[in-house]
């Protein structure tokens, strides 16, 4: 089993999402193991019989940078002030249609009503139905369609009714 950088990003993101408090993933190229809220402390391991290795003689493990989630940068403010953002709940990958080729949830101008889908998040090959919190009328669609989105990113506008 491999993951790329995007996997372990997306995995991160779902499992800081979640109660999951401790996680570990195993493969025979490499272990990960999370946990929430828990600081590193270099600790003594027995290795192989009575010989005690402090655990910052141990070899170096691959150095990997993972960014967080959320964004340093004021999310982008509505044209009007009564406009409502639909956000994105997670990171993963924005889509406008069910299928390509096929025609969009929602277009601007468009009138939606509470519940309705108006987009898709993909995230770890799973696609994830976003519904509008209000009724009301597609003002602006922020995101193009195949981007990459991260959590509370303003995916569209809405003026509420």
């Amino acid at each position: 089993m491999s993951i790329d950088f995007q996997e372990l990003r997306e995995l991160l993101s779902a499992i800081a999402q979640t109660n999951i408090t401790e996680f570990t993933l195993k493969s025979e190229e490499f272990e990960l193991s999370v946990r929430k809220g828990a600081t590193l402390i270099p600790e003594e391991t027995n290795v192989g019989g009575s010989e005690v290795v402090p655990f910052t003689d141990a070899p170096p493990a691959p150095k990997v940078a993972v960014m967080p989630a959320t964004s340093t940068e004021a999310p982008p403010l509505p044209k009007d002030k009564k406009w409502i953002a639909i956000t994105s709940p997670m990171v993963g990958t924005f889509y406008r249609a069910p299928a390509p080729g096929e025609a969009p949830f929602v277009e601007v101008g468009d009138r939606i009503s509470k519940s309705q889908t108006v987009c898709i998040i993909e995230a770890m090959k799973l696609m994830n139905e976003i519904e509008a919190e209000v009724s009301g009328q597609v003002m602006e669609i922020v995101i193009e369609n195949g981007e990459p989105v991260e959590y509370g990113q303003t995916l569209i506008w809405i003026n509420p009714e």
